[in-house]
């Protein structure tokens, strides 16, 4: 006789984990999320319990159970094809381990309504806080009388009336002492490569752009000024745009490395039709992979996305695990390192040998 099909076994249970291990299940509990007061030997056995019976949390129900926290926090950043974010998202995994937490990171886009969609998400998964790189545009959705009691810690840009904890780059003082760098090297005419108006980083660095031209007398010129490139690709437009000048700027300054990526192929294109040419000094802000390598003279100003992401965790498990303190908005500002111009003996060399600025 054909006994049919088996039926599956039943998944192992807390309550069996815990009977293996000759604890409690609240200790096994305790154990899965994070480990807090629970004596070191006592996790080794929950956790050997575990590995034996194959056990997995089931997170639906969990996260339907009242009162019982989810362990997740909600992370939304603008690009993801963006090194950059790859670090800062490293950095609030780092953090959010040590808390005993996980991490839904999810991408906007520079895209206002993704990023409405994507924290309405993050609510439904009932995260215990949020981190976002915001887009810059309307902030509603971001507001506590929306989010309620679940804390946002804004990274890398403010938003206007908005207050909520943020962690932001030192930007007005990197682009204003990398820029004045470039302006007592003897350039007076600078050309300027940034993203959109509303995103804040933008807006910061062009104020410590402008700031650094002003101390040397110098006017912004507005045909030396590109702003709205969100990648490299149209950063490499607006490169080309500028070194068609008939006076071209002798140097440029690049808000982000997706500028800088751009405006380094709209060089290396030229120099390829003509490799006597000498390319315009390039102020990067963001390092960019493999810089030294570059035929182009370049200075970078350096900072730590990953630290950048690290803080911003920081700050929203402080939050989440002393919820009992005042509850102003905080502003913590990370600093920036301005390099030596990489690269310039290779310019130096081509300008001994006759080369010729771009025309």
């Amino acid at each position: 006789m054909n006994p049919g099909p088996s039926r599956p076994k039943a998944a192992p249970t807390v309550r069996e984990v815990a009977e293996l291990a000759g604890v409690s299940p609240m200790t096994v509990s305790r154990t899965l999320s994070g480990g807090k007061n629970v004596r070191r030997e006592v996790q080794q056995r929950v956790m050997d319990a575990v590995a034996t019976l194959g056990y997995h949390r089931n997170e639906n129900a969990r996260s339907i159970r009242p009162g019982h926290r989810s362990d997740l926090i909600g992370v939304a950043i603008t690009n993801l094809a963006n090194p950059y974010y790859g670090h800062f998202a490293l950095g609030v995994e780092e953090v959010a381990a040590q808390h005993g937490r996980r991490m839904l990171l999810g991408n906007t886009g520079e895209d206002v309504a993704r990023e409405k969609q994507l924290v309405s998400d993050f609510v439904g998964r009932q995260v215990e806080g949020l981190i976002v790189v915001p887009t810059g545009g309307a902030a509603d959705h971001l507001k506590g009388t929306r989010l309620g009691d679940i804390p946002l810690v804004l990274a890398s840009r403010t938003v206007r009336g908005l207050k909520a904890d943020t962690v932001l780059i030192d930007d007005v003082n990197g682009a204003y002492e990398s820029t004045k760098r470039i302006l007592e090297a003897g350039h007076t005419r600078i050309g300027f490569l940034g993203n959109v108006i509303s995103v804040a980083t933008a807006s910061r660095r062009y104020e410590g752009f402008c700031q650094a031209l002003a101390e040397f007398g110098i006017e912004s010129d507005p045909d030396l000024v590109t702003r709205g490139q969100q990648d490299a690709a149209a950063a490499r437009k607006a490169m080309e745009a500028l070194l068609a000048l008939d006076d071209p700027p002798t140097a440029v300054f690049s808000t982000n490395n997706r500028n800088t990526i751009g405006a380094l192929e709209a060089i290396g294109q030229r120099r390829l039709r003509d490799p006597k040419l000498s390319p315009p000094t390039l102020i990067a802000f963001d390092d960019v992979e493999l810089a030294h390598l570059m035929q182009v003279p370049l200075l970078v100003v350096s900072h730590d996305p990953r630290e950048l992401g690290a803080q911003a965790a920081r700050m929203l498990f402080e939050r989440l695990d002393h919820p009992e303190r005042a509850k102003r908005a905080r502003l913590i500002e990370l600093p920036v390192v301005v390099g030596d111009i990489l690269n310039q003996h290779r310019a130096k060399r081509r300008r001994a040998a006759g080369a010729r600025p771009l025309p």
